[in-house]
């Protein structure tokens, strides 16, 4: 039977006692590419937003022949490997006390911790994925954790390759071949991560019922669903109930695309990430610990990492210091380009300053304190978790 303890710092200050190690799962680096799509989403929803849309895509494409491409167009998180691993595990080692692991996910790409394998302070870092696989007219994102390091870019050859397969050239059995024979890799950890999340919205019931048809085929092979750092606390229960339907562990994934570090983590008597994994795998245990950042208003964090996001960055290394360096659109002939490429006088555009310091003053302090104030819904958390 599978085992799973969850527990919350703030309220449970003791709870990292008898453990030696806390593990850092589900991070994000300036390798991964987040998709823009969600800006033509708002506009289709918020149909105020339409007008305004539409108007500055003609004049983008009448000053720089550029049509706006919201597909194609990502922007990067902040942190390079280096400052997010050490984030991750400053983390543990300095509030926790423990030795700490850390297993970076980028979206679809490998670079982070194979860069940081080259570095002595870092070299035993887990090569791992969010792999995001497209099920019916959705898609799941599954971290794949500590691939084997001389087949880690074939296999991200594989799962790339499935990705970008349509659904008519997709061989129906084909995902379940290859979680299974990622499976019998004793050293990989397959989760699930924010199983209830509907982030292509097809709908809630339609996508409770494809995650119920997922775990029915491929469940054998998932390892744990995660508990995730950035989703709401009713999502994380109901995450909990259906690990309990499908006896399945539920585990952390802070999913960090900022500055503030995961605000969970894993806590263990493993010495080595092999040895955590066999834990999770075999012995079917998992601690999972919420840090005191999970308790703040969750819109308040999601404002803070949305700022985060788009604030500058003087001391990061080049590349990284503006946020119009770290978003990326096609230019004229489809080469992708960083904004600061595209830009016609070298500065973004006077709407589109407007936008950023608009956002920016939300996180400003009379108006952050104020919108915590309004967004402050963890209270029922607290309350519910008294009642436990």
């Amino acid at each position: 039977m599978s085992q799973s303890s969850v527990s919350y710092l703030w309220r449970e200050p003791e709870a990292v006692k008898g453990f030696t190690t806390g593990v850092s799962l589900h991070s994000h680096t300036n390798q991964s590419k987040e998709t823009l799509d969600f800006i033509s989403e708002l506009s289709r929803d918020w149909s105020v937003l339409q007008p305004v849309m539409r108007w500055a895509e003609r004049r983008c494409k009448r000053l720089t022949g550029i049509n706006p491409d919201y597909a194609r167009s990502y922007w990067t998180p902040p942190l390079t490997p280096s400052l997010a691993f050490d984030l991750e595990r400053r983390q543990i080692e300095e509030k926790l006390q423990l030795t700490g692991l850390v297993s970076i996910t980028d979206h679809d790409d490998i670079q982070a911790p194979m860069l940081l394998r080259t570095v002595a302070g870092s070299r035993h870092i887990p090569v791992s994925v969010e792999w995001t696989v497209p099920y019916g007219c959705t898609a799941f994102h599954l971290g794949i954790h500590n691939l084997p390091s001389a087949r880690g870019t074939a296999w991200m050859e594989r799962l790339a390759a499935f990705t970008a397969m349509s659904a008519e050239t997709r061989p129906p059995k084909l995902l379940t071949e290859m979680l299974a024979e990622l499976d019998e890799i004793p050293g990989v950890l397959i989760v699930f991560n924010h199983p209830l999340w509907d982030l292509y919205r097809v709908g809630t019931e339609k996508h409770e019922v494809l995650v119920n048809d997922f775990l029915a085929v491929n469940g054998q092979f998932v390892h744990a669903l995660e508990l995730n750092g950035l989703r709401d606390w009713k999502e994380n229960r109901e995450t909990s109930t259906l690990a309990g339907k499908w006896n399945q562990l539920v585990i952390s994934g802070g999913d960090r695309h900022g500055i503030e570090p995961n605000a969970n983590v894993n806590l263990t008597r493993a010495k080595s990430f092999n040895e955590f994994v066999h834990e999770v795998r075999r012995e079917r245990q998992s601690h999972v610990l919420f840090m005191p950042q999970y308790a703040e208003p969750w819109k308040h964090r999601i404002l803070q990492s949305t700022l985060a996001a788009i604030r500058n960055y003087p001391d990061f290394p080049e590349g990284s210091q503006l946020w119009d360096e770290r978003v990326y659109h096609p230019d004229a002939e489809g080469v992708i380009q960083p904004l600061t490429r595209l830009w016609m006088s070298g500065k973004a555009p006077a709407v589109c300053q407007v936008a950023v310091a608009l956002v920016r003053m939300m996180g400003a302090g009379p108006v952050s304190s104020g919108l915590r104030m309004a967004w402050n819904d963890s209270g029922e958390m607290r309350a519910a978790l008294a009642r436990e």
